[in-house]
């Protein structure tokens, strides 16, 4: 990856662009970005950012954090969306930022794993996912199924 990568949070001067951003699978398995952008709007749990790379936004990932609510539905935080603009993929957006996440969720209090789920079968989304440490938990929700990553390593 050249670049540096950030986590922007979307904002008036860049939720054009994010909104703009497309995976290429159909809605398959990433949500339309303007779709994420409405549950943040009345979710207080989210936390949604703009993936960028030199400033420009290249993705887009949103966070289930329970820290952000004093009564929060789940206990654990949850990567609830992640996507790379089809024109960026394969050039380690997606590895850089949820390992930039991974350093934000460690540094939250209480925090002791980050979850994860996705629609099965995605071979290479379980590699890609394995590789950064999670694992399957062998819990299915709502037809998806979870991955979890511990904190402490």
């Amino acid at each position: 990856m050249s670049g540096v990568l950030t986590l922007e949070p979307v904002s008036a001067a860049n939720l054009d662009a994010v909104c703009a951003l497309q995976a290429g699978d159909g809605g398959r398995q990433v949500a339309a970005n303007q779709r994420s952008m409405v549950q943040a709007a009345v979710t207080p749990e989210a936390w949604p950012r703009a993936i960028c790379v030199d400033g420009v936004p290249v993705g887009f990932l949103m966070l289930y954090d329970p820290s952000r609510s004093a009564a929060p539905e789940e206990p654990d935080f949850y990567l609830w969306r992640l996507m790379i603009d089809f024109a960026h993929q394969g050039r380690g957006h997606g590895r850089a930022a949820v390992l930039s996440l991974i350093e934000h969720v460690r540094a939250q209090p209480g925090a002791t794993r980050l979850t994860l789920s996705y629609v099965p079968p995605a071979p290479a989304l379980e590699r890609f996912y394995g590789g950064l440490g999670f694992v399957p938990t062998g819990r299915e929700i709502e037809g998806e199924l979870e991955m979890a990553r511990p904190l402490d390593g």
